[in-house]
């Protein structure tokens, strides 16, 4: 099969050689897994900010970069805030610069 990597292979061969098992999941636990899904990704609260357009703008960038709608790379953004899993990338295409990316390089 052409376009796989070397790991690709390793997989599909075993899985044609029949070595691969498959995991069965009980019911309670696909369940418990199904809720915690659902409570992870309800949006039942509306929140209107105001944001500067040049802020908009970048945020819409951003957004373009990561193939999401920006809507849903804000709440992505604020989800991992809250939980404590944010780290900042610099992105590539902003016209905009703090300064903060060249003193990163620089330290």
């Amino acid at each position: 099969m052409k376009g796989l990597d070397r790991y690709e292979k390793r997989i599909l061969s075993a899985f044609e050689a029949g070595n691969l098992k498959s995991t069965v999941i009980s019911e309670a636990s696909l369940r418990r897994y199904r809720d915690y899904a659902r409570a992870t990704l309800a949006k039942n609260k509306r929140v209107n900010i105001r944001l500067s357009t040049q802020d908009l703008t970048e945020i819409q960038t951003r957004a373009a970069e990561e193939g999401v709608p920006y809507q849903t790379l804000i709440s992505s953004v604020l989800h991992k805030f809250v939980t404590g899993r944010f780290s900042e990338k610099p992105s590539r295409l902003t016209t905009r610069s703090s300064g903060r990316a060249k003193r990163r390089r620089v330290a």
